[in-house]
């Protein structure tokens, strides 16, 4: 026997509808009362950026069993018609933030480490290790894969909307609210490894003729030997930074 519950989803979780179910009245038939979280992601939408659900208008948990007839309201984090912050199903961020990304993002990878973010990335990643690292590290996971977000033991992620890097970084600064937690220059761009001062001495051999010539201070990565200095590069990286610490 099937039985019937209607949902509605608010803001941005439309993203993740077909064009003829956004903003719309949903009837979803089921059987055998599943949960609220399976019901909610066999919709399209992932759990990571769900932030509350209300059911005849009382907030219910993802563990929530569906009854035929059940109206059913699902809120983004974005979402300000209501306060689900004594009742939010997204945990607090981990105090220091750290993401996972997957095969297609490998330029937001570089562009989060020249901001400071711990940033693990790899373009042969399978979705069992970005779930895997992002369960054992407490790393967010960035994709454009909305099935990945789905995997029950991710925490915390989110869909990439835009497939245009300046329009991703913002989004996921936003989302975020990373604004104050940028520092710039600390993260190896290649590798993610730290950036520390180095003598020019003990690097005098990587040098290019010209850059030993003009330029008496630079950084080493501790993981990969990458070395660094304040070029032409560096410049253009600054007022890159500085674009999104305006936005």
């Amino acid at each position: 026997m099937s039985f019937s519950a209607t949902f509605l989803f608010h803001g941005p979780l439309n993203d993740f509808l077909a064009k003829s179910r956004k903003d719309a009245l949903i009837d979803y038939l089921f059987e055998r009362n599943p949960s609220v979280k399976d019901a909610i992601e066999a919709l399209g939408v992932p759990h990571p950026e769900v932030a509350g659900v209300l059911i005849n208008g009382k907030p219910v948990d993802f563990q929530y069993l569906l009854q035929t007839e059940d109206k059913v309201e699902v809120f983004p984090k974005t979402e300000n018609a209501l306060d689900f912050k004594a009742n939010t199903l997204q945990p607090p961020l981990p105090e220091t933030i750290k993401f996972v990304l997957d095969v297609h993002l490998g330029k937001l990878a570089k562009t989060l480490r020249m901001l400071g973010f711990d940033t693990v990335y790899q373009n042969d990643y399978a979705d069992k290790v970005i779930a895997a690292l992002a369960q054992n590290e407490d790393r967010i996971v960035l994709t454009r894969d909305i099935n990945l977000l789905k995997i029950k033991t991710i925490t915390w992620g989110y869909w990439l909307r835009s497939q245009h890097l300046e329009e991703q970084l913002t989004e996921v600064i936003r989302y975020f609210e990373l604004e104050e937690k940028f520092a710039p220059f600390t993260r190896c761009l290649e590798c993610n490894g730290l950036i520390l001062p180095v003598e020019k001495q003990e690097v005098l051999n990587e040098l290019p003729p010209n850059t030993r010539k003009y330029f008496q201070e630079f950084y080493l990565c501790e993981n990969c030997r990458k070395v660094y200095w304040k070029g032409s590069h560096f410049e253009r990286m600054q007022q890159f930074i500085q674009r999104f610490s305006l936005k």
